[in-house]
């Protein structure tokens, strides 16, 4: 038969069945009468004639079948009926189909829930966001420096006339602004960006528009906002007409053209924002000045998309070509700076780069409780298929095929798994919100979702599939390998022989053990490192340290103003009871806020001819290191008299010292800072300033008093409460002037912990999965236990018979139970030796093979073993012995 008639045959086989079957039959019946007139032709009688032509063509139903067969769709065909015939085994077990599907649901649903984490805060976590996979990250380069930094607006305006892979650029600064509303302030959060911010993206304002091409030049020239759906709806109760109001940002009046689609949230991992305002008001936002046309500022983080059919490698060499252009042409401010494209999931940024490392480590910890309940529901089928032992027997002596038993055995597995997937998916959506829960509060709105969508529901499916492979093959081929004929000659007739049978649900037990103990051991290794952060030394001191910022930048204040009003504040709040010290700064560690940085020049320091030193600085007032805790190896701290009309002094670190004047006395050094020539006045410690675990690397401090500023971070040391510190500073700040209040005190410790977030979700997440995982095992071990006492019976009896007593049989079972753990935890912790190394780039000091870890986790999976041996032992010291004997 020709190809094509093959198929259209199964075709309509499969969607007419009936109508091929009357053909099959007709077919038969054609064949039958033909033979039956040769036989009638030879002499017979017709009945006699109608015999002998069905004896000579054999069984008219086996014909039947093995056509049926040749179509080659009889797989599906029987698929209908396994599925209601699985469905009414489920209904007739109903404990044992609750119990697995809770199993699978929980290994699948943990799963769902990584898949929708990855899905919305790494691969695309702008919702709303058309085409994210086309959306790169942009971020300038430092020769000799391995962090992405932010570029310059001038440098973003030229790659985007110069770059012809690129669909668009999109210039961002995430900023903060002073909002007032009637007689108070609050602050408000959002973003200044370039003006094809919103139509690049995709997005679509419900009301108003976006912004203007001509709105990315002008100095401060298009004060007006698009704002949040949230912020229309809580600040403005949804009003229609909000198109045109004014808000007052920094003290100057911003027009609303916009209302943000709800769900978009801005494009900053983690955060929510009220508000965005053209790139052309930074001076309006930035209290340093001007910098949109300065090559040499470097504020810009932003995106680039990409055109259809181009690759980020493509992509990239154009404008890392482009900017070895610009150092060319600009080599005062471009020495040694180039540009990248990054995807998103790698943005330097925000917190995904961080958050990444642990989505995947915990990704492979859910993978394992998925093993590990599959494992527990093949051990509960296999019980299950021992109870069916008859039935297979019979269809199989009826002439089922082993093929056909394998295929209902699946079918069932199948339909198992796929109402704990449906199941699963539903505690993904409950949990989509769960790093929110475990990340530490912000003092902007966190916004960390899940992201349900088809891509989720593919993995999903494809984890069903694994899942069912897993659990439901292996007693479906113990099952269709059964022995026929020594099932029928048996009365109690097996799948297997007992001990084959034991050594398999054993061996599964040793898998979930283990699995365990590798979930313990990763959980264990991520506490011990947060342990470590926690008690790190950040070279200051961070107990009693308490930080606010005093913004009088988005006020009336001018800078000799704003000047005088923090010299009076900074007396006032020293003199607060309580109060230990008290200094300002301009920034704080441990934010995402970034240093400032200047090109310098060492006298005495003989530089590459392509190098080009920049270095990180901090502008601090007067007790700063003595406020921090930061000791000073030499010389002396900044005093009142460093002012605008004093020499300008530096007072730099350890590391830059030894680098830059390569052990010699640094104190009365000179350097050349921004055209500034400084002189070195003192020499501090190393400290901490981005994180807990950058390298050492040259920084220094200026006199805040020798440039300053309306915008200053407060430095707080005292042992009270931070309530108790807000409260005391918002008096004095009243008392000076009513119209400003006081912002959210911050301990030190808070913002430490908020930049080694990513410790404490691994924490969380390994620590929920390591428990359910252990849960999971300790179910495994019961079972398994359970069901040998349960079938050793008359075996257990005999041996009560013969004189053993209740604790030989506590002992047996318990000993038994103890060899199934020992040999789980050996091969986990042999498995944890060679997988923990993978996890070195989430830990902190710590071993990948911490022996502390390790035995910790042997005593609890050992407890917790040994809890869920002891309820089939006490039952197997119970057996009365006569009714064992006599079953």
């Amino acid at each position: 038969m020709r190809w094509t008639n093959q198929l259209q045959l199964r075709i309509r086989s499969l969607f007419q069945r009936q109508a091929a079957d009357r053909e099959l039959n007709d077919e038969l019946d054609f064949h039958l009468q033909k033979q039956t007139e040769e036989f009638i032709a030879q002499g017979m009688d017709p009945q006699e004639a109608r015999l002998a032509a069905l004896r000579s063509f054999g069984g008219v139903t086996q014909h039947q079948e093995e056509c049926r067969e040749a179509r080659g769709t009889r797989f599906l065909e029987n698929i209908p009926q396994d599925i209601r015939f699985g469905l009414r085994m489920l209904r007739r077990s109903p404990g044992f189909s609750i119990l697995t599907i809770l199993c699978l649901t929980l290994g699948i649903g943990a799963n769902a829930a990584v898949f929708t984490w990855i899905e919305g805060t790494v691969l695309r976590p702008y919702p709303l966001v058309s085409h994210q996979e086309r959306v790169m990250v942009l971020g300038g380069t430092e020769r000799g420096v391995s962090r992405v930094v932010p570029i310059s607006w001038p440098d973003f305006l030229d790659l985007r006339k110069n770059c012809t892979l690129i669909d668009s650029f999109i210039a961002e600064k995430i900023t903060g602004a002073t909002l007032s509303i009637g007689e108070r302030s609050e602050t408000a959060t959002g973003s200044l960006v370039s003006a094809n911010y919103f139509d690049a993206l995709g997005i679509h304002p419900i009301l108003g528009r976006g912004f203007t091409p001509d709105e990315d030049y002008g100095r401060n020239a298009h004060p007006e906002m698009v704002i949040s759906y949230v912020e229309w709806q809580t600040r403005f109760q949804g009003d229609p007409r909000v198109i045109g109001k004014t808000q007052l940002l920094n003290g100057v009046p911003h027009t609303i053209v916009g209302v943000a689609p709800q769900g978009f949230y801005g494009t900053f991992v983690g955060y929510s924002w009220q508000f965005w305002v053209p790139a052309s008001m930074q001076e309006t936002f930035d209290s340093t000045g001007y910098h949109l046309e300065d090559r040499g500022e470097r504020w810009i983080e932003g995106f680039a998309r990409l055109k259809p059919g181009v690759t980020l490698d493509q992509a990239r060499q154009e404008v890392a070509a482009v900017a070895k252009r610009l150092e060319a042409e600009y080599p005062a401010t471009n020495r040694g700076h180039g540009v990248t494209l990054l995807p998103i999931w790698q943005s330097p940024f925000n917190a995904t780069s961080a958050v990444l490392p642990i989505l995947v480590v915990t990704l492979g910890a859910v993978f394992f409780v998925l093993l590990i309940a599959s494992a527990n529901v093949s051990n509960l089928l296999l019980v299950k298929a021992f109870g069916r032992r008859h039935e297979m027997t019979v269809r199989l002596a009826m002439g089922a095929g082993r093929s056909r038993i394998l295929q209902q055995l699946l079918t069932e597995g199948l339909i198992l798994s796929s109402i704990a997937a449906a199941g699963g998916l539903l505690v993904a959506y409950w949990c989509r919100n769960l790093l929110t829960v475990v990340l530490p509060a912000r003092t902007a709105p966190l916004y960390v979702p899940g992201n349900i969508d088809w891509r989720v529901l593919a993995m999903s499916a494809a984890v069903c599939l694994i899942a069912t492979l897993v659990f439901a093959l292996v007693p479906a081929i113990q099952t269709s390998n059964m022995d026929l004929a020594g099932a029928l000659k048996s009365e109690s007739g097996t799948l297997l022989g007992a001990r084959g049978r034991s050594r398999l649900r054993s061996g599964l037990v040793l898998v979930q053990v283990a699995l365990s103990f590798l979930l313990l051991v990763g959980a264990g290794l991520v506490i011990q490192s947060l342990h470590a952060l926690r008690n790190a030394d950040p070279g200051f001191s961070a107990r009693g340290l308490m930080v606010t910022y005093l913004d009088l930048f988005g006020t009336s204040y001018d800078r000799e103003r704003a000047s005088n009003f923090q010299d009076q504040l900074l007396d006032r709040v020293r003199a607060i009871s309580g109060v230990q010290s008290a200094a300002y700064s301009r920034n704080i560690p441990f934010t995402y806020r970034p240093y400032s940085s200047a090109p310098i020049k060492v006298d005495g320091y003989d530089a590459a001819p392509d190098e080009r030193i920049e270095i990180e600085y901090n502008e601090v007032s007067p007790g700063y290191f003595a406020t921090t805790g930061i000791p000073l190896v030499s010389g002396r701290d900044f005093t009142r008299a460093d002012n605008e009309t004093a020499h300008p002094v530096a007072i730099v670190n350890e590391t830059m010292a030894a680098r830059y004047w390569r052990g010699a006395d640094a104190i009365g050094k000179r350097l050349q800072v921004k055209d500034r020539s400084m002189t070195v006045v003192g020499v501090a410690k190393n400290s901490k300033y981005e994180n807990l675990l950058e390298a050492n690397k040259p920084f220094f401090y200026v006199p805040l008093r020798q440039n300053p500023s309306t915008f200053v971070l407060i430095n707080i040391r005292s042992q009270m409460e931070p309530a108790t510190v807000a409260s005391a500073l918002g008096r004095e700040i009243q008392s000076l002037d009513p119209n400003l209040t006081a912002y959210r005190v911050l301990t030190m410790r808070d913002l430490m912990d908020r930049m080694n977030s990513s410790q404490h979700v691994a924490v969380t997440l390994l620590g929920i999965f390591g428990g359910l995982a252990l849960l999971l095992a300790a179910i495994g071990v019961y079972g398994v236990m359970s069901y040998a006492v349960s079938q050793s019976t008359r075996d257990l009896g005999l041996r009560i018979a013969l004189g053993a007593t209740a604790p030989d049989l506590l002992r047996l079972v318990m000993s038994q139970g103890f060899f199934l753990t020992a040999g789980g935890v050996a091969a986990g912790a042999a498995a944890a030796l060679g997988l923990t190394r993978l996890m070195g780039y989430v830990l902190y000091n710590v071993s990948p093979r911490d022996p502390l870890t390790f035995a910790a986790a042997f005593l609890v999976m050992a407890l917790v073993c040994s809890s869920a041996c002891l309820l089939p032992a006490l039952r197997a010291a119970k057996i009365d012995p006569i009714r064992a004997l006599r079953e």
